[in-house]
């Protein structure tokens, strides 16, 4: 069980990395803001807690392998690599143009990418791929897969997750961000999934649900992941689209939308707010 102190710098780790993709944004630009802040705790416990991850040797053949199968999230992944000093900080004002950062995640001129993805449904192939291949090589890394919940709709997820079971890669942890929102609205109105977690379990997976936003849920099932053998294990992560910042909470318009300036002055408030409140407790 990860104690208080590991509980609350990850919690300010992850304000800041939403403080980050808030500034990507900027004012009049469009980008994924609602998906990236609900992986904020996620990504913060991964990148700065569990992960076997060193910003100074980013091709160590026994790294943990971080895959954002849901691409269009990858806002959140450019914080954690600027935190950590992988990407320089002055290209956060320079995403989404010509020189600089993309909308996905791009392998060739990104440092820290592991794939190209964002044409949905590919990143868990892909690592299951990655995962038989490290144990081929007999590597103690781990492979993390990060799906979104209305991603489930694509077929070929669906056929990696079972070559996972029939294979028993244990070294897979997939999570989905199950915020409920996707493109056009709510993911029950788009393409209702229901059970989530009974098809995992259908497909042979362990299958773990937690709170997404608590940190130390999300801790205590990434270390029970790590003890499961002979198959590989999904965590179901409820969180809130756009969580910490009130205008984009559950708000389809934010999946992919613009902030006016009044709007971008009351995200970076908000989320001060939060974290000089987390700060001080």
């Amino acid at each position: 069980m990860a104690d208080n102190v590991t509980v609350r710098r990850l919690q300010l780790v992850a304000q800041q990395l939403r403080a980050d993709v808030v500034e990507m944004i900027g004012v009049g630009k469009a980008g994924h803001l609602g998906g990236s802040l609900s992986l904020a705790e996620i990504v913060a416990a991964l990148y700065f807690h569990k992960m076997r991850f060193d910003p100074v040797r980013l091709t160590d053949p026994d790294r943990d392998r971080f895959l954002l199968s849901k691409g269009h999230a990858v806002l959140i992944q450019y914080a954690a690599l600027i935190e950590h000093g992988v990407i320089p900080r002055a290209e956060l004002t320079r995403v989404k143009t010509l020189a600089g950062l993309q909308g996905h995640p791009d392998l060739a001129n990104t440092p820290g990418m592991e794939a190209v993805t964002g044409s949905l449904g590919q990143g868990l192939s892909i690592g299951v791929g990655m995962a038989l291949a490290l144990r081929l090589d007999g590597r103690a890394s781990r492979v993390y897969v990060i799906m979104g919940d209305g991603e489930l709709s694509e077929g070929q997820l669906w056929e990696a997750a079972m070559a996972a079971r029939r294979f028993g890669v244990d070294n897979l942890t997939g999570i989905v961000d199950r915020n409920r929102v996707q493109a056009t609205g709510p993911t029950k109105e788009v393409f209702d999934i229901p059970d989530i977690e009974r098809k995992w379990d259908a497909c042979g997976w362990r299958v773990l649900t937690v709170d997404g936003h608590d940190v130390g849920q999300v801790l205590g099932a990434l270390d029970a992941a790590e003890r499961v053998t002979g198959q590989p294990t999904v965590i179901v992560a409820d969180t809130v689209k756009g969580r910490g910042v009130s205008f984009a909470e559950g708000n389809a318009a934010f999946h992919n939308g613009s902030m006016t300036e009044e709007q971008y002055r009351q995200a970076v408030a908000e989320i001060e707010a939060r974290r000089a409140e987390l700060a001080s407790a």
